[in-house]
């Protein structure tokens, strides 16, 4: 005998992620799925940065707790009953604690002076979009085939030049330029079709 939940997980899995409610999309998170989980995100990033502008009244404070938001989901997605109500009331949950959370820690001391020279550091913007540009590219990578995503691995995450490369696997220099023009061309392609 199938449980609910058990129907609600077959259910996930056979529709499509953009297709899927908020509580499959969860559930699916729940289980590892950065494809839900980029289509919860773009389904609720706005929202939920309007929620943390409306209460926090600082954008930089509101992005940080719209990205912590999706840092939760992503880690708590397990924990989501659907037999207890429906995704979205949840996922607001998880981003009114969060919110509420860079409320109380991001409390500015009204006696401190502020720094003399700008912070060099990038802002929440420029993280959250560096962030979700590493995220596209880590996924797009992983979509690739082994012996091409070997190929990127070595030269953009060992550091090794494509003679070490050709060293490491045995075979020519040029095999390895050829390869790689092709994953990296490859690559670009699953990165366009994903943007």
């Amino acid at each position: 005998m199938t449980s609910a939940a058990g129907m609600t997980n077959v259910r996930a899995l056979r529709r499509s992620a953009a297709d899927a409610t908020d509580g499959e999309l969860i559930e699916r998170i729940g289980w590892g799925d950065r494809e839900a989980f980029d289509v919860l995100y773009r389904r609720y990033a706005r929202p939920v940065l309007g929620l943390a502008l409306h209460r926090l009244g600082d954008r930089g404070r509101a992005e940080d707790a719209a990205q912590e938001t999706f840092a939760k989901i992503w880690r708590r997605a397990a924990t989501y009953r659907p037999e207890r109500g429906p995704g979205a009331p949840w996922l607001y949950g998880v981003a009114r604690h969060a919110i509420a959370d860079q409320g109380r820690s991001s409390r500015v001391d009204p006696v401190s002076e502020p720094p003399e020279t700008a912070d060099d550091e990038p802002g929440p913007p420029e993280r959250v979009e560096s962030e979700w540009v590493s995220w596209r590219v880590h996924r797009a990578v992983d979509a690739l085939p082994p012996d091409e995503r070997m190929l990127i691995e070595l030269a953009y995450w060992k550091g090794l030049s494509q003679s070490e490369i050709a060293d490491e696997l045995g075979i020519p220099l040029g095999t390895v330029k050829t390869r790689t023009r092709r994953t990296l061309a490859r690559l670009a392609e699953l990165l366009e079709e994903d943007g």
